[in-house]
């Protein structure tokens, strides 16, 4: 199955798609990656949807990613007396440690991290940002805080500190459970939420020892702080819009969105764009005009994959918030100023051997109006260099790994197909024209540039180019 698009979907299944009929739509209106919150999910739960994906696989052949996304530590305030209580602006509100019911002016905040991270002139927020308050007095037992903005508070909400770096890393013990759990599947990617430093990151590497790529989600001030070194240690980037809003001046997300996008793509990290992308469409059959640009400036900022949540996974048309998806990211690479705005985006190639041959490759490619770009890849880092590139001609990654496969299935315009090792050179051209061609990428008579290291099957040494034709019996 072929699509008419270089950026990928990820769709996030829940209880409106977690079956496999509506799985299978999903796919096929154009799915490439499925999401699984684990703050909803249990173990049960992603050991079906790891099964019926690996079935929609083998039935479509066709490599399907699984990006499982971890809970991380959640912050909520204690109970409350009656409920709730009105917050008034002006007025000075306690923190306390100890447990004990919270009443009017008092509630508990049962994280002592918390008293041990925040200072005087630090902002609090509660219930997704919609309660504002300053702290004004804090100790090792209580935390003053003015209200800022006035509002209702209930119990057990969530609270928020956007200028606080808290001393907790970014797994808890859920979270190495459901690691674990994903691991002893072959889940493709992880992604972390509450990553606040880069040795987030290093922890869960070490933590999954390579088996498995670590997505780290931007959602905090303090992982924009750190942005570069959390790429360099991470394997993918996630653009979080939602708590990245909640914790930052929502006039900032989008201008952090293009920085955060670029910063990636130049790393040749994949990056995706997620949150409330087509969010009204959790209740309609159709988006706002709003929605549609977003997705679309998206696109033409050159982002890996773009991500639907609500819609897909409780919405009430998750097929056709897909297909919506779908259209508009074709419409938007159809478009005149496509080509012009992702070539202005173009970055100079790193200064490897690999990533130059990989440069090479697109620049002969487009002078030629070659057909496509074939990469052999083992683990996946010649696809994506050549991805990196961001070419006109679509890219086939060719890999003997179905884990690498699944993995690349998340990165912007490249078409995996699972293939034995060539036998050598003569096989490796023949394989690659005859597979460019059965999957419909080119016609007899045109070219393709082969990109692979020498010797075959050795990970991260691209050092070769071929040009190769079709001929007439690339379908034997």
């Amino acid at each position: 199955m072929r699509r008419n698009r270089r950026v990928k979907i990820v769709a996030t299944l829940g209880p409106a798609s977690t079956n496999e009929e509506t799985m299978r739509r999903l796919f096929e209106e154009g799915a490439d990656v499925f999401r699984v919150n684990m703050s909803h999910a249990t173990h049960e739960g992603l050991a079906e949807i790891h099964a019926m994906v690996r079935k929609l696989e083998s039935e479509f052949s066709r490599p399907i990613g699984i990006l499982v996304d971890l809970q991380g530590p959640k912050l909520r305030i204690g109970q409350l007396d009656s409920g709730a209580i009105r917050l008034t602006q002006g007025d000075v509100l306690s923190f306390v440690r100890r447990e004990a019911i919270g009443g009017l002016g008092r509630v508990q905040l049962p994280h002592p991290e918390i008293f041990e991270a925040v200072e005087q002139g630090h902002t609090l927020l509660l219930d997704d940002g919609k309660l504002k308050l300053r702290v004004v007095e804090a100790s090792d037992v209580r935390i003053d805080a003015e209200v800022m903005t006035s509002g209702t508070l209930g119990s057990r909400k969530g609270i928020s500190l956007p200028d606080t770096v808290l001393p907790l890393g970014a797994l808890t013990d859920k979270d190495c459970a459901d690691i674990e759990c994903a691991l002893s599947l072959g889940v493709s990617w992880i992604a972390l939420s509450f990553v606040q430093r880069p040795e987030d990151i290093a922890a869960a590497r070490k933590f999954t020892r390579g088996r498995s790529a670590i997505m780290a989600k931007i959602e905090k001030p303090s992982a924009v702080n750190h942005l570069k070194e959390i790429i360099d240690l991470a394997d993918g980037i996630m653009v979080a819009r939602g708590d990245l809003g909640v914790e930052m001046p929502v006039e900032k997300v989008p201008g952090l969105q293009k920085q955060i996008s670029r910063a990636a793509r130049n790393a040749g990290k994949p990056v995706v764009v997620a949150t409330q992308m087509l969010e009204s469409m959790i209740y309609a059959p159709v988006p706002t005009r709003a929605e549609v640009s977003d997705v679309a400036t998206a696109v033409f900022e050159g982002a890996d994959a773009v991500m639907l949540s609500a819609e897909s996974a409780v919405g009430k048309y998750p097929v056709e918030a897909v297909a919506t998806m779908d259209r508009v990211a074709v419409e938007v690479e159809r478009d005149p100023l496509y080509a012009a705005i992702i070539h202005a985006q173009r970055i100079d190639p790193l200064a490897t051997g690999a990533d130059a041959i990989s440069a090479a490759a697109r620049t002969v490619a487009e002078t030629l109006n070659l057909a496509a770009i074939v990469c052999y890849t083992a683990s996946g880092a010649t696809s994506l260099r050549a991805a990196r590139e961001r070419p006109q001609q679509p890219i086939l990654a060719l890999t003997p790994i179905p884990a690498t496969g699944r993995k690349l299935a998340i990165v912007w315009g490249l078409h995996c197909v699972l293939t034995d090792d060539p036998r050598d050179l003569d096989d490796m051209v023949a394989k690659a024209c005859r597979i460019t061609y059965q999957e419909g990428f080119a016609l007899p008579g045109q070219q393709v540039i082969i990109s692979a290291g020498v010797p075959l099957g050795t990970p991260g040494a691209t050092n070769m180019l071929r040009i190769a034709s079709i001929d007439v019996g690339a379908d034997e």
